[in-house]
């Protein structure tokens, strides 16, 4: 029987010294914390499929996590690694370092695998989700050895810094009910100006993340592509199984009364088969449904909240700043109405209402964060604006009782014990029951042992730490 894990052995070259360090890799298996060289402390995981050899060349896919998280997000390309046979990589990086560091780590890593595995230099790619994506789709911009990415959740970071003399193939995964959606199709009209090789895999189901099926989609689609070029080897039948199955959702896509989904889908189904067969056929299927009456209904109703939504995000930008910057805590209320407003859209009946409401509420909340993050790094923090943030959370995340805490903590610093024992109770009245958290909560020593802070833990939390008698 063969071993599922074959061990491989590669001599690596190290140019400090006059030896070779001998390398141990499994194939089928994560490997993580390897290391780039005794001088360089970058460290990275790497994926080999178990049908890996070194008799021929791999694309290699390079997976970014900005917050420590690389092994769980490089564990979700292992199928289509599998699937697709692409080589995986994670640096090992952070957000609380500069750009251009996490950048060299990154290209430091690139290089370590160049020259220990038989890597395709022409088929190297990147890919994210989020914060991760934000950073993928920048280093083929400052790394020209990377011929694409796979951005999920996030568009380009900044379309400013495209360059249509260095282009790179592009492929973003979004929800319609991500609120980046509208952004991702704003740069696919950028990346289409610029004659960038893109395709954007939608989904309509409200989950954070896409399922596994949509990363083996964008490397199929990698591969689709490299064959066109002929920096892969054709493969007719791979092709032909690939053009099928998504023929294949087209019809499933008009069968289900998806028809802004299955005219989108067709769109990139010629933008990537276009160079391997004639698609006129397809082309006019696209154009009878452009002309068809349900499907001009449908595209009017999302352009509208399309419209709709662009004006309630600059409103809720205007706003968010104006009250940072004035501590207005008096428009909280405002803010409450926008977020019952933004719950009727979640809870309409109209399906493009329903994911504009929650884009909506993704937007805002990153609003929200953003504002935080800025607050916090200023070497003043300006601790009203980051009251009058942690109270809007409350708003906006009722259920999320960090913010809570961080109202009372931040109160109680202040000698706001009002404001503290109102939050408080909120919390408790929504369910809040961690008291182990709560009687170690930041600059909090003094309230809790407070008659009022007690008597509320004992009404909702059935006991209380403190007993305080009043004489």
């Amino acid at each position: 029987m063969k071993k599922k894990y074959a061990i491989l052995f590669f001599a690596t070259f190290l140019f400090q010294s006059a030896f070779t360090q001998e390398l141990v890799l499994k194939k089928g298996k994560i490997i993580d914390s390897l290391v780039v060289n005794d001088t360089i402390p970058d460290t990275f995981s790497l994926y080999l499929p178990t049908h890996f050899t070194t008799t021929k060349k791999w694309p290699l896919l390079l997976v970014f996590d900005l917050d420590g998280k690389e092994r769980q997000s490089m564990s979700m390309f292992l199928q289509a690694a599998e699937e697709e046979g692409y080589l995986l990589a994670a640096p090992k990086l952070s957000d609380t370092v500069p750009l251009s560091n996490n950048m060299i780590s990154a290209s430091n890593v690139l290089n370590k695998i160049s020259r220990i595995l038989p890597v395709d230099k022409s088929r190297v790619y990147t890919a994210g989700i989020s914060s991760g994506a934000r950073f993928a789709n920048l280093v083929p911009i400052f790394i020209k050895d990377v011929a694409g990415t796979i951005s999920a959740g996030a568009s380009i970071a900044n379309s400013d810094l495209l360059n249509p003399k260095r282009s790179f193939h592009f492929i973003g995964i979004i929800g319609k009910n991500d609120f980046n959606y509208t952004q991702m199709l704003n740069v696919e009209k950028v990346l289409d100006r610029f004659k960038f090789p893109n395709q954007i895999l939608l989904y309509d189901e409200e989950q954070k993340w896409p399922d596994v099926k949509y990363f083996q989609k964008a490397m199929q689609l990698f591969t689709l592509s490299a064959m066109g070029k002929k920096l892969a080897a054709m493969d007719s039948s791979y092709i032909e199984k690939a053009f099928k199955k998504d023929l294949a959702k087209v019809n499933r896509l008009k069968n289900s009364n998806k028809l802004l989904f299955a005219e989108q889908y067709m769109g990139e189904m010629m933008s990537i088969y276009g160079v391997h067969k004639n698609l006129d056929s397809l082309r006019q299927v696209q154009k009878n449904l452009r002309r068809d009456r349900v499907f001009k209904g449908m595209k009017r109703a999302e352009n509208a909240t399309f419209f709709k939504e662009s004006l309630l995000k600059e409103d809720y930008q205007y706003y968010i700043e104006e009250d940072v910057v004035t501590h207005n805590f008096n428009n909280l209320g405002w803010w409450n109405y926008q977020m019952t407003e933004i719950n009727k859209f979640i809870s309409a009946s109209n399906i493009y209402e329903k994911q504009m409401g929650n884009r909506l509420l993704g937007y805002v909340n990153a609003l929200a964060e953003d504002n935080i993050d800025m607050v916090k790094s200023e070497a003043l923090i300006d601790e009203d604006a980051l009251a009058f943030l942690y109270m809007l959370k409350t708003i906006l995340e009722p259920e999320n009782f960090e913010h809570y805490m961080n109202i009372i903590s931040l109160s109680v610093k202040n000698e706001d014990f009002g404001t503290a024992l109102f939050y408080l109770e909120e919390a408790l009245k929504k369910g809040f029951d961690d008291k182990e958290k709560l009687y170690n909560l930041p600059d909090t020593g003094l309230f809790r042992i407070t008659p009022k802070f007690n008597e509320l833990v004992a009404k909702y939390l059935k006991d209380s730490r403190y007993r305080i008698n009043d004489q």
